[in-house]
C-alpha cells in the first residue's frame, strides 16, 4: 500500500472548557477569534488556565490529516520541530500511538501550544503559540527524508516560510512523491496568490474549500474545480452544505453530506483529507473516495477537538471495510 509522508506545524492543543467568558476579556482575546501570541503571553495564558481541567491532542493541520490517515490503515510519516518539553514529547508519543513515524527535529525552544477556550455555550477562541514549529527550515531537509514515500502532504501554513515550503516540493517531486496540498486558509491564499499560480504545476492534488478557491482564482466553486484540474492530478472543492467537488482528468463528480448536529468544526478539513487520500490509496473511485472523507468531517464535528472518538473509527471502519 502507498504511503504518506506530512510536514507542518507541530501543535498540541490545549483545550480548556472555560466556566465564563470573563478570562478572555481579562486576556484580551476576542471571543471566538484565532491570535497568534509570544512566548510572555503564552505563559500568562498557561498561568491564568491552571485552575482549570484541561485535554491534550496533537494538532496542527497537516498532523491532523496524518493521525487521521494511520487511523485509516494507512502507513504514514510526520516532519515537525518540537521543543525538549514535556509538549513536545507528548506530540511524539502521541504520533507514535497511532502508527506515525515521527521524523522530527527538536530544540531549546518550547513547543506549540494551541490553547483553545471553550466557553460555556460552545464558542472557541484560539490562542496560537508556534514556538517552536517554525524552527523548521529548508536546511533540516534532505533528499533522504522523502525517499520512500508515494505521497507528500504539505500543510499551506507552510507558505510563511516560503523558502522551506519550495524545498519540500521541490524535494518531494525529486523523490517521486506526488505533492497534496492543502490551501489552509483563504487569507494565506490572498497573501501569496502569485507565488500559489506559479507552483500549482508542480502540485498533483489540491484540497481547497469555497473561500479559499475563490481567493486563488477569483471565480465559483465551479470554474475553480475546473482550473486547477487542469494545472493538478486531482482539484477538491469544498463546498460547505453542498458537499464537495472533485475532478480527476474528464471525471467530475459532486459528493453531498448528511445533517449532522455540529459541536465543534474544527479539524473538519484535515479529516475530509485524511479520509478522502485513504479512500484514493486504497483503490476507491472518487465518489467513494468523497464519501469517506464526508464521513471523516462529519464525525469529528460531533466533537469537541480535532480527533474522532474510538468508537467512531470502528463504525468507519466496518461501514468502509478499512
Amino acid at each position: 500500500m502507498k504511503k504518506v509522508l506530512g510536514i507542518g506545524n507541530a501543535l498540541v492543543d490545549v483545550l480548556t472548557r472555560i466556566d465564563n467568558d470573563n478570562i478572555l476579556n481579562e486576556l484580551g482575546l476576542p471571543k471566538g477569534s484565532m491570535q497568534l501570541v509570544g512566548n510572555d503571553v503564552s505563559e500568562k495564558i498557561g498561568n491564568a488556565l491552571e485552575k482549570y481541567e484541561k485535554s491534550m491532542a496533537p494538532g496542527g493541520s497537516a498532523a491532523n490529516t496524518i493521525h487521521g490517515l494511520a487511523k485509516c490503515g494507512v502507513e504514514t510519516g510526520f516532519i515537525g520541530f518540537t521543543g525538549n518539553d514535556r509538549v513536545g514529547k507528548f506530540f511524539d508519543d502521541a504520533m507514535k500511538s497511532v502508527g506515525v513515524k515521527p521524523v522530527m527535529f527538536h530544540g531549546d525552544v518550547p513547543s506549540g501550544i494551541a490553547n483553545v477556550f471553550i466557553s460555556p455555550d460552545g464558542e472557541r477562541t484560539f490562542a496560537t503559540n508556534l514556538g517552536a514549529a517554525v524552527m523548521l527550515n529548508e536546511n533540516h531537509l534532505t533528499m533522504d527524508l522523502f525517499k520512500g514515500w508515494d505521497y507528500c502532504y504539505v500543510e499551506g501554513y507552510l507558505i510563511a516560510n516560503r523558502p522551506l515550503f519550495e524545498k519540500a516540493i521541490k524535494l518531494a517531486k525529486q523523490a517521486d512523491c506526488k505533492v497534496v496540498l492543502d490551501l489552509a486558509s483563504y487569507n494565506v491564499v490572498e497573501e501569496n496568490r502569485d507565488f500559489l499560480m506559479n507552483l500549482l504545476p508542480h502540485i498533483d492534488i489540491v484540497f481547497a474549500n469555497e473561500e479559499e478557491a475563490k481567493a486563488l482564482t477569483h471565480s465559483t466553486p465551479e470554474d475553480a474545480l475546473e482550473f486547477i484540474a487542469k494545472n493538478c492530478e486531482i482539484a477538491v472543492v469544498k463546498v460547505g452544505k453542498r458537499g464537495s467537488l472533485i475532478k480527476r482528468g474528464a471525471e467530475k463528480v459532486q459528493v453531498g453530506v448528511n445533517k449532522v448536529n455540529v459541536v465543534d468544526t474544527t479539524g473538519a478539513g484535515d479529516m475530509y483529507a485524511a479520509g478522502f487520500l485513504a479512500g484514493i490509496i486504497k483503490g476507491y473511485d472518487l465518489k467513494k473516495s468523497g464519501e469517506l472523507g464526508n464521513c471523516l468531517a462529519e464525525n469529528v464535528i460531533q466533537n469537541l477537538g480535532a480527533k474522532l472518538k474510538e468508537e467512531q473509527w470502528q463504525s468507519i471502519k466496518t461501514s468502509f471495510r478499512l
